[in-house]
């Protein structure tokens, strides 16, 4: 189904303008990656490829500055500390929605109430709020439940919708991403940013074009941008090399070497703020497909470190990942708050350890597991998995793989559909905190445990994590944090893999900000 309605409305009524605008330096930058974004509703799913491009049309109260990482304003001017649990902030005047309608504290307020809904999935970027309310037209206060040290970091990925057009549309709650049932926001957009969305046919194409009326000064000579998912490594590096495409997000390992060589093309390298791991169901009684009747091997501590340790990380960063992953014991990249070399040391690959792990907790002949990856997330996702499940089988563990795409694993595993799966989390708010809270805090209210969906629990980490959520001395917070990710290593409450290492490709003639959470910022690039 194409995307129309109120975008093609939008689009539009800014054509003339925007031609106007950008005259004879109008220039189109066409990208790729893998896979597609989920929705366009913007509390839906927390996806970092779909946050980014959101970014583009949607745009929050602060955000990153792409060079520097520090938090700057955008619809956001200035905020106070009136008390350690109230932050005033004060909003950007003259500031329109795309439809033309104006930027106000009630949707400040509408958004942030938004993202607290229970079918929100951006619940770990509300932890600790209290409640949200308006001053005066201009002006919000943020009442927290206790001090929050990083509350202006979890805004970052907080973006702002229009209060009027989400009761207009039916789309006051966010889509719930656990179901297909779908609203006006998952096709429709209304947002504030520099783009506007034209045209979106899910997995086909999605087209933005400048928006004349943002409030803002972009460095970019880009009027329109066109995506095209695809799935197939090939043919993605296929369309950079004819020139189909100017930008590949994530080209193929083995490619790069000859990419490097190309005098037409570059490839920008830099560290993504992203540990890769796997996780386990340790909550389920008995295993759904496994041939282990009336008890669930994985709640067994010896069993999880069996598995950790029958995997070569570094033969998977040197054959799989080309080089393009850094082997890592910790759950959390070296950017973020609570890491610790002691924390990153990783258990040591020993297959007749492991092997004996099994035998001891009364697996000696194996067992047969469920085990889920997705197949367009990750670089190389699936053939990582191919080569767990074949070091897997060696020690007696019958691994049977099955991979999804993007759009429909993440709801999977989110419905405690998997017995092992792969995941990837990066940590926007460079506190490990967001990491701890996710996927390690007992799953409970207020985004507690919302990607812990292995559902581990133990009483002591959940102590811990509650203590860092309001600790503001810094050195007792970093205590606690790499304390919790200690235990986390102690518990096996998941398999560490390795730390991303991003490449991207392009044409000589392209000009962008390599960004450690992997996100293009549209307003930097350039097309020469």
């Amino acid at each position: 189904m194409k995307q129309i309605s109120t975008n093609a409305r939008f689009f539009v009524f800014g054509l003339m303008a925007m031609l106007a605008m950008v005259g004879a330096h109008a220039k189109t930058f066409k990208w790729t990656s893998a896979s597609d974004i989920p929705t366009w509703d913007i509390h839906s799913q927390n996806n970092a490829l779909a946050n980014g491009i959101h970014a583009s049309v949607y745009e929050s109260l602060v955000y990153y500055n792409s060079r520097t990482f520090k938090a700057e304003p955008m619809l956001a001017t200035a905020w106070a500390e009136v008390s350690p649990t109230q932050l005033r902030i004060t909003l950007r005047s003259g500031v329109k929605f795309h439809d033309g309608s104006a930027f106000t504290a009630d949707d400040a307020v509408f958004s942030l109430q938004r993202a607290m809904a229970p079918t929100s999935n951006f619940t770990p970027y509300i932890q600790g709020f209290d409640r949200i309310v308006k001053v005066d037209g201009n002006t919000i206060d943020i009442f927290t439940k206790g001090p929050n040290p990083v509350l202006l970091n979890q805004l970052t990925e907080l973006r702002m919708m229009s209060k009027t057009w989400a009761e207009k549309n039916n789309s006051v709650a966010p889509k719930d991403i656990k179901t297909k049932d779908e609203n006006f926001a998952h096709r429709n957009t209304n947002g504030t940013g520099p783009f506007m969305l034209k045209e979106w046919v899910q997995d086909q194409k999605m087209v933005l074009v400048r928006n004349p009326n943002w409030w803002g000064k972009a460095d970019t000579n880009v009027s329109e941008v066109v995506y095209t998912p695809v799935k197939a490594t090939a043919t993605r590096m296929a369309a950079l090399l004819s020139g189909e495409v100017d930008f590949v997000l994530d080209p193929s390992p083995q490619d790069l070497p000859r990419l490097r060589q190309d005098g037409a093309l570059k490839v920008v390298d830099g560290v993504e703020n992203r540990t890769i791991f796997f996780g386990m169901d340790q909550h389920r009684d008995e295993l759904v497909g496994s041939n282990v009747k009336g008890k669930n091997p994985l709640k067994d501590v010896r069993v999880r470190m069996a598995l950790y340790q029958s995997i070569d990380t570094n033969a998977i960063s040197r054959v799989t990942l080309r080089g393009l992953g850094q082997p890592t014991g910790a759950l959390v990249a070296p950017q973020v708050a609570g890491w610790s070399d002691s924390v990153h040391r990783r258990h040591p690959y020993d297959a007749a350890a492991a092997q004996k792990l099994l035998a001891d907790a009364g697996y000696g002949e194996g067992f047969e597991v469920d085990f889920a990856c997705p197949n367009n997330r990750y670089i190389n996702d699936e053939a990582i998995c191919q080569a767990v499940a074949a070091m897997w089988a060696r020690i007696g563990v019958k691994a049977k793989l099955r991979t999804q795409p993007l759009s429909t694993y993440f709801p999977m595993i989110q419905r405690y559909e998997a017995s092992i799966y792969m995941l990837g989390w990066g940590v926007p708010t460079f506190d490990a905190l967001y990491s701890l809270q996710s996927l390690v805090r007992t799953v409970g209210p207020g985004g507690d445990g919302n990607y812990n969906v292995g559902r581990y629990s133990n009483p002591k980490m959940d102590q811990i994590v509650d203590r860092a959520k309001t600790e503001t001395d810094p050195l007792i917070r970093k205590r606690l944090l790499t304390e919790a990710l200690e235990l986390q290593n102690t518990d096996v409450a998941h398999i560490p893999l390795h730390n991303q290492i991003i490449p991207w490709a392009m044409k000589k003639n392209i000009e962008v900000v390599h960004r450690a959470d992997n996100r293009l910022d549209m307003r930097l690039v350039k097309v020469n």
